[in-house]
This record gives C-alpha cells, sequence and structure tokens, in this order.
C-alpha cells in the first residue's frame, strides 16, 4: 500500500481569508461550501486546505510552496503578488535575471517566487 497527499494545511487565524488570497495567488476557485466565518477553506485544485487555529504564527516555516509563474515572467508576477497583499521578505533575484523572490502572504507564511520556464530556456 502506498499513501499519497491529499491537502497541504495551513494554519492560519483567519481560514476564509487568507484562503481568498491564495485562491487569487493560483488563480483557483475557493469550495464552493466555504464562506466568511468558516474554520476551513480549501482550494481543491491545488490541495491546499487552511484551518483556523487559536495559536498566532511564532517561528518560520519549515515547509514553504516554491512557484513558478505560468503566463509571465518572475518581477511582473512579484508586482502581483505584492498587489494583492504579499509582502517581500528578501530578494535572491540577481542583475544576470536568475535568483528567486521570498515573499509572506498577509499571515507571514513565507514562499517563493521562481522564474518561469520561459526565463529559464525551458
Amino acid at each position: 500500500m502506498t499513501s499519497k497527499i491529499r491537502h497541504v494545511t495551513i494554519d492560519c487565524a483567519d481560514a476564509y481569508a487568507l484562503g481568498s488570497f491564495w485562491s487569487q495567488v493560483l488563480s483557483q476557485p475557493l469550495h464552493e461550501d466555504d464562506n466568511p466565518g468558516d474554520p476551513m477553506a480549501l482550494i481543491e485544485a491545488a490541495g491546499l486546505l487552511f484551518v483556523t487555529v487559536p495559536e498566532p504564527k511564532t517561528v518560520k516555516n519549515r515547509v514553504h510552496l516554491d512557484l513558478q509563474p505560468q503566463d509571465r515572467p518572475r518581477d511582473e508576477e512579484v508586482e502581483r503578488l505584492l498587489a494583492l497583499g504579499a509582502t517581500l521578505v528578501d530578494d535572491h533575484r540577481k542583475p544576470d535575471g536568475t535568483g528567486w523572490a521570498l515573499l509572506a502572504d498577509p499571515e507571514g507564511n513565507e514562499f517563493c517566487v521562481e522564474r518561469s520556464a520561459a526565463e529559464r530556456g525551458e
């Protein structure tokens, strides 16, 4: 027997609000049954489950997401995500176009934005 990952679960202060942010990031809808104030929110197509917990985030993430833009260059994607409410934590982009940007979602969960496949020559 084997197992599969059903969801990546992210603890947060407001499941619906954080799920809505990531729904915009990924252009994937929240589950049709999710509503403001619900203790959980699901982006089914991405396998991301947001769960409201009482404790605040206190340390660096042990697991984080790496995003690769599909229809725009990395720097344009970084600007789009900043406009959605992300913050730039650390900039590892280099003058030659390599590198990545480390961002945080509205609750401080860190994630990286890498170069697109086109920028990598793939």
